[in-house]
């Protein structure tokens, strides 16, 4: 079997977690949850934090535990078995290619190109995809560059916001409580980024060592920058902030002052930044299905660069097929219903080693507790998109 070379530092791992969180999370999922439940968003983005404090120790745990490719999809092969794995596996091709054409379709809004928005969405993952295929090295220089301006362009949004004259951070909107646990759901995507750094476990060197470490600063590092958008966008526009989002306006509206030119930068390098990782974990787990032949064993070949070509293609193509749908809220959604689903595999197959890790309980209870927040449509439609998995997986077999 081919393996993949062990590229990766602690410093790259960190990026690669800010990479794919920051994105989506910071410049779309925050803004549409503010215009959908208010003030709430103030309480969920750390609580939506916390969430993903329990659940990032498990996958943390798994991957010292297992420093290969395929994140929860292997995990759940050798802790729960086939079939579980297999669920595993086919969950985060469906949350992460949704929330991929997530970050591709916030590209193009952000952008404010005069084409549609679908085509620029398009145009972006061909890129991306073409810079995941020239190599992990490259595409790591990369990434550190558009999350070093992302961060500058968050930190900046945040206190400018908030030493606006007239600045009003007091609540304003819904009651603080009516949506808390729906947006708690819908935020806890935003953070799951970190994953990537557990998907790509195979190419981070001493992985029982440094995939902890930069899964716990890389979420650390978030809670503080969600912070700094929420009381920013809160400051400059006041509760109702998002709606600029959620009504698919130009985001430049939400600071009408010159910084806006600056977080909209932000903003375009931080949806390519979670393009790139949202690429490159997809083709690692779609290496590892092929590995073990739930995909195609194409996909588990490597070229000379050690890049895994087809998994990478096979990665891109759908991401570019749901943006061409062209709904944000939707793909959101929807990839929140399986992000809990397979963070939910992924606490049992901790405690598949170890029922007495408390962290994993409490990411296995808070998992299924938010999906039951998730919206009744979702629900349906995720079921029978993994029921389309499973069927596969059986013929497979046969």
């Amino acid at each position: 079997m081919q393996t993949l070379r062990r590229e990766m530092g602690l410093g790259g791992a960190i990026v690669t977690g800010l990479g794919s969180i920051l994105g989506t999370g910071a410049f779309v999922a925050i803004g549409v949850a503010a215009g959908m439940w208010g003030d709430a968003v103030l309480l969920a983005v750390p609580l939506a934090g916390a969430v993903a404090v329990f659940n990032g120790l498990s996958s943390a745990y798994l991957a010292g535990r297992f420093p290969v490719a395929g994140g929860t999809y292997e995990y759940g092969y050798q802790t729960l078995g086939p079939w579980w794995g297999f669920t595993a596996g086919w969950l985060f091709l469906l949350a992460k290619t949704a929330s991929a054409a997530t970050a591709a379709l916030g590209v193009a809004l952000y952008l404010g190109i005069p084409w549609d928005r679908r085509i620029v969405a398009v145009v972006a993952v061909v890129l991306v995809t073409g810079l995941v295929l020239a190599g992990l090295r490259r595409t790591i220089v990369v990434n550190t560059l558009l999350v070093t301006v992302t961060i500058l362009a968050i930190v900046g949004f945040g206190i400018a916001g908030m030493v606006e004259p007239g600045s009003a951070l007091s609540p304003g909107g819904s009651a603080t409580f009516d949506g808390l646990l729906p947006a708690t759901a819908f935020l806890f995507v935003a953070y799951t980024g970190y994953g990537r750094i557990a998907t790509l476990g195979e190419e981070v060197s001493r992985p029982e060592r440094v995939i902890p470490r930069a899964v716990i600063v890389t979420l650390a590092i978030a809670v503080f920058l969600y912070g700094m958008v929420e009381l920013g966008g809160r400051a400059a526009g006041g509760p109702g902030w998002g709606n600029v989002l959620s009504e698919g306006q130009s985001p430049a509206q939400l600071v009408s002052r010159p910084f806006s030119t600056v977080w909209a930068v932000g903003a375009v390098t931080a949806m390519l930044g979670a393009l790139l990782n949202l690429v490159l974990g997809l083709s690692r787990v779609w290496l590892a299905m092929g590995r073990r032949k739930d995909m195609p064993g194409r996909l588990a070949r490597l070229d000379a660069r050690s890049t895994p070509t087809a998994a990478v293609i096979a990665a891109a193509l759908p991401v570019a097929l749901i943006a061409l749908i062209g709904d944000i809220s939707l793909a959101w959604a929807y990839s929140a219903f399986n992000v809990l689903l397979y963070y939910g595999l992924t606490n049992l197959s901790a405690l598949a080693l170890d029922r007495r890790r408390p962290t994993a309980w409490l990411g296995l209870g808070t998992c299924v507790f938010l999906s039951f927040f998730v919206p009744l449509g979702v629900w349906l439609a995720g079921a029978a998109l993994i029921t389309v998995g499973l069927i596969w997986k059986r013929q497979r077999r046969g």
